[in-house]
């Protein structure tokens, strides 16, 4: 701000005319013809003088407009006549006795992310959502309305820049914009915090640009199907919680079943997710960064993951200065068994969403979630399989992917022996998009494989190219699963003509056939398909075989994995009532109410499969329930 200027008559004479003193940063948009300005003479010519009104605004007093002579240095008033076509600025000098000097602040351009180019400078307001120190410049994540773009902000090697800027900060920064390994940077030549209204104004825009830009657009379910209805709106509120997370710069970590269903749900919301964050960072690596798929081989969130993705979480936050994750749990999460890893989890600012088909525990497990769908919440049951909805959720976070999963529904349903109605539809859905029966068959069994061999790896190009998903090679794909379905039904014919033979099989009271094997003994160990793979394969056997309501147990030192068709079942119950009628016997586990897996202290193993036996033989028979799951151990 300018001081002491002659004739001026100071704040508080609102009648005396105002002379403008420019913020030396203040550009051609801050002035208008026919103002006042204070001004210092930068060059004199014969035909007048030349003068600045702020750095980088000058122009021409011509010699006729001049009263007197002035020199380089010397200060006046001006007013502004004319802004020329050509951008050249015509002044004159006012005669002003008195007068109010009114100063004005440098007001910037605000430019969006989305329109930052390379070779440009640039102005951006938005909030500090994530902040990595390197060894050489400080990197601020800054999100505005339209995106986030790293900033660059250069002190001497590793030293913090701008100390005081913290993450949640509203911020404005200026400088150049330039490429880093071919992504869109702003290397920062002033940042400042934001304060008072400038700070309200900008946290307000922001919010509400990603609100609405959360909300995702309103598109059909992939068929018509009255159960799925209630469960589709649910799935819109759990897409604009994953959008608006992604908007906010959070990290998302996905926990799903190893296993078909488990891979068709994660898949499609990787490759919807990742399209995503791609078009909202101007960083080309935010994806791998921000989205991580891992999946579990147990039928619930046992405490080893839950200590490695929070150690993993804390991590992130302490090395690179990212917010902690929104976990999303696939095919898993709904039961009592995920409630100490949940509680695990409370301690920190870690939102949880699940998206799971297994018979619930809402009472135990919704207190700890942030959002939870669930067929049976809604009065349907395990037939809607988990990769069913979640190619729906995929479709509402990036609708542009829908081609390119009509078919996931189908494997989903396939692997999962779903006996919905509705897989009628869906198997005609993937025939009109190219894919037969037997070839979705096909699929759902070199995913089983491929998962078994993957382990605790997401094997995300392999298991893509299997469920072609972001596939860019057709014959790529289907060479792959004709060796990898080939190889699983080699595996599983070895595996039962092993078993066979040690088959020990009896006829409940109540007509059904009950099957017993001990895989500990009799199994081929360490090997595809594991116990739950093993033991549903030879209950499908069986169930071919006699035509009649068929109960398997397969099991091994403490653990036994339980299938059912024609017999009415309530696994998650029989769990309970074990742990009461036996206790000491550590009993846990569930799944479906006529699938499922639990495990037990090895030493009681006799007495709780004779209870299990017992409660079986007392069930009642129900030729329309039948199974639709494989749980592995």
């Amino acid at each position: 701000m300018t001081a002491n200027f002659a004739g001026d008559s100071g704040a508080g004479d609102d009648t005396r005319p105002i002379v403008f003193d420019l913020a030396p940063e203040c550009g051609l948009d801050t002035v208008e013809e026919g103002a006042n300005y204070h001004a210092v003479v930068n060059g004199v010519v014969d035909y007048g003088v030349f003068v600045d009104i702020s750095d980088s605004v000058s122009g021409l007093v011509h010699e006729s407009a001049l009263p007197t002579t002035y020199t380089v240095g010397d200060r006046l008033v001006v007013r502004l006549e004319e802004v020329k076509a050509n951008g050249d600025l015509s002044f004159s000098v006012p005669d002003l006795d008195a007068y109010t000097t009114e100063p004005i602040d440098h007001q910037p351009s605000i430019d969006t992310v989305a329109s930052l180019a390379a070779g440009t400078e640039a102005t951006i307001e938005g909030e500090i959502v994530q902040i990595k120190q390197t060894a050489g410049p400080t990197l601020f994540h800054v999100s505005d309305t339209t995106g986030i773009v790293i900033c660059a902000a250069f002190e001497d090697a590793g030293v913090r820049a701008y100390p005081d800027v913290a993450i949640g900060n509203m911020v404005r920064v200026s400088g150049r914009i330039t490429t880093h390994d071919s992504a869109i940077q702003l290397e920062a030549e002033s940042m400042d915090a934001l304060t008072g209204e400038a700070e309200n104004r900008a946290r307000e825009e922001r919010e509400a640009s990603i609100e609405e830009r959360a909300s995702p657009d309103d598109i059909e379910p992939l068929i018509d199907w009255p159960a799925f209805e209630p469960i589709h709106e649910e799935l819109r509120s759990v897409a604009t919680m994953l959008r608006q997370t992604i908007f906010e710069g959070r990290p998302i970590r996905a926990r799903h079943h190893a296993d078909g269903d488990g891979m068709c749900a994660s898949i499609p919301l990787q490759l919807a997710i990742e399209n995503l964050i791609a078009s909202v960072h101007r960083d080309s690596d935010a994806p791998q960064h921000l989205f991580k798929r891992l999946p579990s081989k147990a039928p619930f969130y046992e405490m080893e993951d839950v200590t490695r993705d929070l150690n993993f979480a804390l991590e992130g936050q302490a090395r690179h200065g990212q917010k902690l994750p929104l976990l999303l749990m696939l095919d898993n999460g709904s039961t009592e068994e995920d409630v100490p890893a949940y509680e695990n989890l409370a301690h920190y600012d870690i939102p949880i969403a699940v998206i799971d088909h297994h018979h619930p525990d809402p009472e135990a497990v919704e207190p700890l979630l942030d959002a939870h769908v669930n067929p049976y919440l809604h009065g349907e049951d395990y037939r809607i399989t988990t990769g069913m909805m979640c190619v729906e959720l995929a479709r509402l976070i990036d609708p542009s992917i829908t081609e390119d999963l009509e078919h996931v529904p189908a494997v989903a349903g396939l692997s999962d022996r779903s006996k919905a109605d509705a897989m009628t539809k869906y198997l005609d859905l993937a025939a009109d998009a190219g894919y037969s029966r037997s070839h979705i068959e096909d699929i759902g069994e070199a995913l089983d494989y491929a998962a078994h061999w993957l382990r605790y790896n997401d094997g995300k190009a392999l298991v893509n190219d299997a469920l072609d998903v972001d596939c860019d090679d057709p014959d790529r794909h289907h060479e792959l699963v004709e060796f990898l379905s080939t190889r699983a039904a080699r595996d599983v014919d070895r595996q039962l003509n092993a078993l066979e033979p040690h088959v020990e099989h009896e006829r409940l009271d109540s007509g059904a056939h009950l099957y017993r094997i001990d895989l500990d003994d009799f199994a081929h160990r360490f090997t595809y398909p594991a116990p739950g793979k093993t033991t549903g394969n030879l209950h499908d056997r069986k169930v071919k075989e006699t035509g009649e309501p068929v109960i398997t147990i397969g099991y091994g030192p403490d653990f036994a994995v339980l299938r059912s068709d024609g017999v009415r079942l309530d696994i998650p119950n029989m769990v309970t009532e074990l742990n009461q009628e036996l206790p000491g016997s550590g009993v846990s586990g569930g799944g479906h109410l006529v699938v499922g897996s639990i495990k037990f202290v090895k030493g009681r193993r006799a007495a709780v499969i004779d209870s299990l036996v017992e409660k079986m033989a007392n069930a009642e028979l129900d030729e329309e329930l039948t199974t639709t799951l494989t749980i592995e151990d």
